[in-house]
């Protein structure tokens, strides 16, 4: 018989049995109350029994259940009864602590739906277990409040919000949804919210608003690509606005040739460059929108200060004709509604550009995991074990005076005359040495690296 398959040593093995799918483990607690706990005293007597199933790893592949026969004990000085406790039992689940540990380092990498098959729980279960190990490692891992905050969005089923750190490259935080309250209450939740300096965001109304309501003292700035981007969307209205007037081989040409439109004027090929100048000229539409495209980009690229770009994008906007402003009118309209945040990033060149990256990490994530929940997702991008970018704060001690020790007490004999206004013995001092060592406080985590998650990910560690 079997004594060690469970390698619990609080636990005695009575006996085993197996089936093609499970183990089922017969066993007792090794070593029995001696005293009781209400009064101390060692006159207990058995009062009674109570078998109990506790859920296990699983071993050799195969779902494994304890079965304890725990005794009850009552007390002959004072009458209380107490039942024999569980030792390495979770106390609010009846499954080992390990079982539980395993289920929440599985569930990181699995979908719950595998767990619960292997373990044979219920999903629901598994769900629970997976977010009181979140919960925990909420706790362990507590994330520096950005100086330089990002507030950006990822579509996962629905849009969520995703928090980073800009100075840094990490992602501090995803959230559920992108709603202006649960922004704020996350903002509000945040330790030192008060010292964000910049938050940089898309147009989106309620990420402003939530952060106008709880950290007023940030400035906001409109990520530049964002803005940008709409330009090449303006582009994109062009083409597709001139597709009715053309052949089907023509249509195929300009699909082929789209990015051609898309790409910036100086980093075309000598061969992009003919296939454009073929378009532009054929096509005026094409043309003239290719021009307000790239002229559009200098005026981020041009720009000397907020002034500057204002009277750069006037210029611009009313160089726009009529025939061609349907296609820009996103863009004009969103300059024009959020016009003093857009200017802000030209006193302050502050920019989410990185995570675009850390976007497409997040849907490769997603596409490898079909079946992970949010939650499951979230977790393995916050607190994936060697993602976290640490920073260690060198301390040196205080300096200290340096101070020699005196000579011995110890006067000679012969010396007596010179020193007889010495009217006691000098006492030695101890010598005063700095600490040469220097000193670490407590590592700051800034988040999740992003560059650090797409290298587990290509290395197929994440």
């Amino acid at each position: 018989m079997p004594t060690n398959i469970l390698n619990l040593p609080d636990y005695k093995i009575v006996r085993v049995e197996e089936n093609d799918h499970d183990y089922h483990i017969t066993a007792e607690i090794s070593n029995a109350p001696t005293v009781c706990m209400a009064c101390g005293s060692e006159r207990l007597i058995g009062h009674g029994r109570n078998e109990q199933v506790i859920r296990d790893i699983p071993t050799h592949g195969k779902r494994v259940a304890i079965y304890v026969d725990t005794r009850r004990w009552r007390c002959q000085d004072c009458g209380k009864t107490v039942m024999e406790s569980l030792p390495a039992v979770n106390a609010r689940r009846e499954m080992t602590e390990r079982l539980c540990r395993w289920i929440g380092q599985q569930s990181m990498k699995r979908t719950f739906a595998s767990v619960a098959e292997d373990t044979g729980l219920d999903e629901k279960t598994i769900r629970n277990i997976f977010r009181d190990y979140v919960n925990e490692l909420e706790a362990k891992f507590r994330f520096e409040t950005p100086l330089w905050m990002g507030i950006d969005e990822i579509y996962l089923i629905k849009p969520r919000c995703v928090i980073t750190n800009i100075q840094n490259n990490t992602v501090v935080d995803m959230l559920t949804n992108r709603n202006k309250d649960t922004v704020a209450k996350y903002l509000f939740q945040m330790k030192h919210r008060d010292k964000v300096q910049f938050v940089a965001m898309d147009m989106w109304a309620p990420y402003r608003d939530a952060v106008t309501a709880v950290i007023p003292q940030a400035k906001i700035v409109i990520d530049k690509f964002h803005v940008i981007k709409m330009a090449n969307e303006a582009m994109e209205k062009a083409r597709k606005g001139i597709r009715a007037d053309l052949d089907l081989k023509q249509r195929r040409g300009l699909m082929h040739d789209r990015f051609v439109l898309l790409k910036r004027q100086r980093d075309l090929t000598d061969k992009e460059a003919f296939n454009l100048d073929g378009w532009t000229k054929n096509y005026p539409v094409l043309g003239e929108a290719y021009r307000l495209k790239e002229s559009f980009y200098a005026v981020y690229e041009a720009s000397t200060s907020k002034e500057d770009a204002l009277a750069r994008y006037d210029a611009w906007s009313k160089s726009v004709p009529p025939e061609i402003r349907p296609h820009f009118s996103d863009l004009i309209r969103a300059f024009t509604n959020w016009q003093p945040w857009i200017l802000n990033y030209f006193d302050h060149k502050v920019t989410n550009a990185y995570t675009e990256s850390l976007n497409s990490l997040i849907r490769v994530m997603d596409r490898m995991g079909r079946g992970y929940s949010f939650e499951a997702l979230r977790a393995k991008i916050l607190f994936t074990e060697g993602a976290h970018k640490h920073k260690h704060k060198l301390s040196r001690p205080k300096f200290e005076r340096l101070r020699d020790v005196e000579p011995d007490c110890g006067i000679p004999a012969d010396a007596m005359g010179y020193f007889a206004f010495v009217a006691e013995p000098v006492i030695a001092r101890p010598r005063k040495v700095a600490k040469p060592h220097e000193q670490y406080e407590p590592s700051k985590n800034y988040g999740a690296d992003i560059n650090t998650l797409i290298e587990l990910l290509e290395a197929g560690k994440l």
